[in-house]
């Protein structure tokens, strides 16, 4: 039983960090009806960047103060990042159909590894230790403060974006531009300001789970935001894509799904899958929703709409 309840935890902490990458997913996608498949490698620039700034500065000051540092800036050259693509690849695009945005956002999603690769190298980049976590042990299920620290961070993030959508003002032409952009274009809304406002918000909360990636396995890679992207977009489709809180939702399902996959297939199988299949499992559930419910758990069926 204590296996059991590891890996639930196990499962929340990683749920976590894919809702955060799937709110990016789900906030452009609610606007702009667009797959942003780059997202992913923008988390990927924020982790390295982060690397960076911790290799950098190293033990010249204290663990904490480098980590303030490097996750700022990651956030500021995520944003940038962010602003860059929409302004260059998307914006001109707006009006074309669908197949043409969705082949530059894969474009633009190679085009961001490969010059990843150029600049920090295609080797693994291991993080510098700067704060050694504590063990924290709750009835036999055992994390660290670092680990405590990633899942409190995200729910906090998570609920200041469901507060921010709902009662800022900013979030409303948020949510009118997703109703109806020419409407809410009309009524006053500059929907160009709030599609690039979308854009950078989204990139800086990639970069705060770029940091969190970091944190959570100790290195980064070039190559690591395609996974991670494909997981988070699987995500946002599971809970509902365009749903903020349904990404949420996704994302910690999906961990929890993994998570329990990873730690109980060897005996279902009798030995024959190891955990390194836990993958496969993910996408699975990417096929099992969109035969089954392709609107997602939270997302609305087209039949159901006003």
């Amino acid at each position: 039983m204590d296996i059991f309840f590891q890996q639930i935890t196990n499962g929340l902490l990683l749920g976590s960090i894919y809702a955060l990458v799937a709110l990016g997913y789900t906030m452009v996608y609610g606007i702009l009806g667009l797959i942003n498949f780059a997202h992913g490698d923008i988390v990927m620039v924020g982790a390295l960047v982060a690397l960076s700034v911790m290799m950098a500065l190293g033990a010249s000051l204290p663990g904490v103060a480098v980590l303030l540092i490097a996750a700022g800036a990651a956030m500021v050259v995520c944003v940038v990042l962010g602003l860059f693509v929409e302004r260059a690849a998307y914006r001109p695009l707006r009006r074309a159909p669908r197949l043409a945005p969705l082949i530059t956002a894969i474009g633009v999603s190679i085009l961001i590894q490969y010059s990843a690769a150029l600049i920090w190298g295609k080797q693994y980049i291991s993080m510098p230790e700067l704060v050694k976590p504590a063990k924290i042990v709750i009835g036999g299920v055992q994390i660290t403060s670092t680990q405590a620290f990633i899942f409190v961070l995200a729910l906090s993030i998570m609920a200041a974006l469901l507060w921010f959508v709902k009662t800022s003002r900013m979030g409303r032409a948020m949510r009118a531009t997703e109703q109806n952009p020419d409407v809410a274009g009309l009524m006053g809304v500059d929907t160009t300001r709030v599609i690039a406002f979308t854009f950078a918000l989204g990139a800086a909360i990639g970069a705060i789970a770029g940091v969190m990636v970091v944190l959570y396995y100790g290195q980064g890679h070039y190559f690591m935001g395609f996974m991670l992207g494909l997981k988070a977009f699987t995500a946002a489709v599971l809970g509902g894509i365009g749903n903020i809180p349904g990404a949420m939702l996704g994302g910690m399902l999906l961990g929890l799904i993994e998570s329990l996959a990873a730690g109980y297939i060897g005996d279902i199988t009798g030995g024959l899958f190891g955990s390194n299949y836990r993958d496969v499992f993910a996408f699975l559930v990417l096929v099992l929703v969109l035969m089954l419910r392709p609107s997602g758990l939270m997302g609305v069926r087209s039949g159901d709409r006003a």
